[in-house]
């Protein structure tokens, strides 16, 4: 009996090897469709079946040695609710650990309950009707969650592991050269961006693997980027759930019918199309590819010239200078400086202000940038001092000046002209807003933007800050002197770029 007990056990593996490159086929074999609790089934969705054939295509084409690394593979899923991405995320996980001794694998989810009473859970329950489920220790235990092999406890595994910043180095380098490497990451939009580029490390040798699941609830972060700038390095795919098997029809026509069809709640929990803005988000990622992709003529005398500064607080921050004219901000007007201490970056703002000549300067004048303001003044330069801490003009609408700058910058956008420059257009798109107990809007604080996972929008904040008052031109104003004189006006008013 012992013997024939082997017998089949190395029959198993056997076959078990042969669906190296055949995903979709170790699911076939690997489950006993159509019996016991999976009675009424036949087998994955047709999205599932897809993804699954394009997996196994990927790895014949890499045709992996055992030696040589090979190029990764990256799948993002975007989708509305129920569509089976759990049972299918199981499926990738006892493919990849079954045919692939000395697999490494970690799984993350947006929080610890997502990630142990649904993603680790289905895990669970797929793990018991998998026919190679024997071969792994499998635990769901608070701060052990796991599946290894138990003769290679260390080498051949997978955890699961929270997403918070602090556990960034449970997603360092695998160490599994021989082997996948492999990161699954459900409700990807919030995963913090630190999370994504640390696991950036672990794609470095063997045949590595990346999936990242999830309901496109933000327009920015890594997981839109798959989608869109990033597009190129990975495989993309949005699944609608009105298209999927398991859905429940009635309540997505419900949902339909109160939100309507195009509407952002059936973009994204219907459709799996990313929102035009984010539930919270303050300026639509619409608004700024507009802006991005517009041509303004340089050559209006009338518009504007404001130089704005924006000063680092932080040691992984950057102080950064911005020029405008007007509705247009160039590329190379734009600069950054990381490092350097307030002298360096007053003597830098002076050097700018003598080649432009600004009609109005505008510097953070907030904590260390009080004395990039004191400097400048002492060499003799006009500098408006911003606290974007102190009150709005508009108290009413706004919460502070620094909600009121970024209102401003938001209505600018409908007619700008800016680069294409990443920090400027994520740092427009990544802040959220609230409201204070009197209705007015807040804004999200840089630090909280970091906690997300985001990098500080100081590029962004540089033009902002150019918003803190009203600008007319040197040109316009002297237009409006002579006309006052024609006119006959004792006295015309003196220049005054901050006046409304």
């Amino acid at each position: 009996m012992a013997e024939s007990a082997q017998t089949i056990k190395t029959q198993i593996a056997e076959e078990c090897a042969s669906f190296y490159a055949d995903p979709l086929g170790f699911v076939l074999w690997a489950f006993d469709w159509g019996h016991g609790d999976l009675d009424g089934f036949e087998g994955p969705d047709v999205w599932q079946r897809n993804r699954l054939i394009d997996l196994g295509n990927m790895v014949k084409e890499r045709a992996f040695d055992g030696v040589t690394p090979v190029d990764p593979i990256r799948f993002a899923t975007s989708s509305g609710h129920g569509i089976g991405k759990s049972a299918y995320t199981s499926w990738i996980i006892l493919w990849i650990m079954s045919t692939r001794p000395y697999a490494k694998g970690v799984v993350t989810a947006n929080t610890s309950e997502q990630l142990k009473t649904k993603t680790w859970a289905e895990l669970g329950k797929w793990k018991k009707r998998c026919i190679t489920g024997d071969w792994f220790e499998y635990n769901n235990g608070k701060g052990n969650m796991n599946l290894y092999h138990p003769k290679y406890p260390e080498s051949w595994r997978v955890d699961a592991q929270t997403c918070r910043e602090e556990n960034s180095e449970s997603f360092a380098g695998l160490h599994a050269a021989n082997s996948t490497p492999f990161y699954i990451y459900d409700e990807a939009s919030a995963v913090p961006d630190v999370i994504w580029e640390v696991s950036e490390g672990g794609l470095t040798d063997g045949e590595p693997m990346w999936f990242a699941f999830g309901n496109p609830t933000r327009n920015s972060g890594r997981f839109h980027s798959c989608f869109n700038d990033l597009a190129h390095r990975w495989n993309p795919l949005t699944v609608d759930s009105r298209e999927a098997k398991m859905t429940n029809k009635a309540l997505l026509d419900t949902w339909i019918d109160d939100y309507g069809e195009d509407s952002d709640f059936v973009r994204v929990r219907v459709k799996g199309q990313f929102p035009r803005a984010g539930s919270n988000q303050f300026i639509d990622s619409d608004r700024v590819h507009a802006a991005r992709m517009r041509t303004i003529a340089a050559d209006d005398p009338t518009a504007e010239k404001v130089l704005a500064v924006d000063v680092a607080r932080f040691g992984d921050d950057q102080s950064v200078i911005s020029y405008r004219e007007g509705f247009r901000v160039m590329p190379h007007h734009i600069w950054k400086y990381r490092g350097i201490d307030t002298m360096e970056l007053a003597s830098r703002v002076a050097a700018l202000i003598d080649q432009f000549n600004p009609d109005a300067v505008f510097v953070d004048g907030a904590g260390v940038g009080g004395g990039v303001v004191d400097r400048l003044r002492q060499l003799g330069y006009r500098v408006v001092d911003v606290i974007a801490g102190s009150a709005a003009s508009d108290p009413d609408r706004y919460s502070n000046k620094r909600a009121e700058m970024w209102g401003r910058y938001r209505d600018w956008l409908l007619h700008a002209d800016i680069p294409d420059d990443k920090e400027l257009i994520d740092g427009s798109t990544g802040i959220e807003y609230g409201y204070g107990p009197k209705g007015q809007l807040m804004l999200e604080q840089k630090k909280d933007m970091k906690r997300r996972g985001l990098d500080s929008p100081d590029t962004t904040e540089s033009i902002v800050y150019g918003f803190a008052e009203k600008v007319a031109s040197i040109a316009v104003t002297t237009a409006k002197k002579r006309r006052a004189q024609k006119q006959g006006m004792a006295q015309a008013n003196n220049y005054n770029p901050m006046k409304w």
